[in-house]
């Protein structure tokens, strides 16, 4: 056999051992609402999780990704898909919808769930100290932050009376959301106008229909879509000069005038920590339910010259973050 021949043949021989290296990695499943376009540094906090575990990605574990894009109802199918690919473990990650999905998928293939919202109440775990199923996960409760944010636009704007309140009524936390959010607002005697958007195309029509309602600021609700679209959120609240507020750190660094709500890169990090042990051999039934506690505010300086605000030494002193 020529050398070169010799050559070849080696290398079309080691085609089957990488593949049958590789059929004995674990394959985890990451199943997310959003798009992979935006939502991309979630999923790369969800890595860093495993990696602080100690796990190489590659040799002690594959990942196959599902996006729903923005569609809710592609999720189930999506899920169907990684049950169906053999995944040792799913990361339900983004939503309730993502994790019921997950869980409508398989009874007994592990899943890590990251949600804004109560998971006893959502029916995914028996409890939080001892989820008793297939699930766990991390989750923070959105109903007790929406009264928080209408507190701190009337600390900024003291004026403020009426605020609309931008949310996806495909999300199953919806109602909870919102009734926190009228909740703050009556005690502070502000009216709240609704404005319901799934897509792109909704949130284009719903600043339409903000600025009829001469609202004096806004609040984007906590929503995996949402986060998805906070470029274009952050665009249109200041075309339209209305200061807004939403849940996490990536709205105020895309542009909007403030965020307060929990740190999502960390949930995602505790997410993958917790995957890490399902991989050791851990179930899902004894690892407890981790509730975010890291809540910070981030203040868009940038936005708020833009808008022309006058931000009080003491509010700023208030601040975990200012953007420049």
């Amino acid at each position: 056999m020529r050398r070169r021949d010799f050559i070849a043949s080696l290398a079309t021989s080691a085609w089957p051992l990488r593949t049958l290296a590789q059929a004995g990695v674990p394959l985890v499943g990451f199943l997310n609402s959003a798009s992979p376009v935006t939502y991309r540094f979630n999923a790369d906090a969800f890595r860093e999780g495993l990696a602080q575990a100690g796990f190489v990605e590659g040799r002690d574990f594959r990942i196959e990704e599902r996006w729903a894009n923005a569609d809710y109802n592609a999720l189930p199918a999506l899920a169907a898909e990684l049950v169906a690919k053999g995944v040792v473990a799913i990361a339900a990650t983004g939503d309730v919808a993502s994790a019921r999905a997950a869980k409508s998928a398989s009874a007994t293939v592990p899943v890590v769930f990251t949600i804004g919202g109560d998971p006893v109440r959502f029916g995914l775990v028996e409890s939080l100290a001892r989820p008793g199923g297939n699930l766990t996960g991390i989750a923070f409760v959105p109903n007790q932050l929406g009264a928080k944010r209408v507190q701190l636009l009337r600390d900024l704007l003291p004026k403020v009376g009426r605020i609309a309140l931008l949310m996806n009524p495909d999300n199953l936390n919806v109602s909870i959301e919102e009734a926190d959010v009228r909740e703050g607002a009556a005690k502070l005697g502000v009216q709240v106008v609704v404005q319901p958007a799934r897509n792109a195309g909704e949130i284009d029509a719903a600043f339409v229909e903000i600025a009829r309602a001469r609202v004096d600021a806004m609040i984007a609700a906590t929503d995996p879509v949402l986060l998805d679209r906070r470029q274009q959120i952050a665009t249109l609240a200041e075309r339209n000069g209305c200061p807004a507020i939403s849940f996490t750190r990536q709205f105020a660094m895309a542009g909007l005038l403030m965020s307060y709500g929990p740190d999502i890169g960390w949930m995602y990090r505790q997410a993958g920590g917790q995957i890490a042990r399902i991989l050791k051999g851990a179930k899902p039934a004894g690892i407890p339910v981790m509730q975010s506690v890291r809540f910070e505010s981030v203040l868009n300086m940038k936005t708020a010259r833009r808008l022309g605000l006058t931000i009080s030494p003491t509010f700023l002193s208030s601040v975990d973050e200012v953007v420049e």
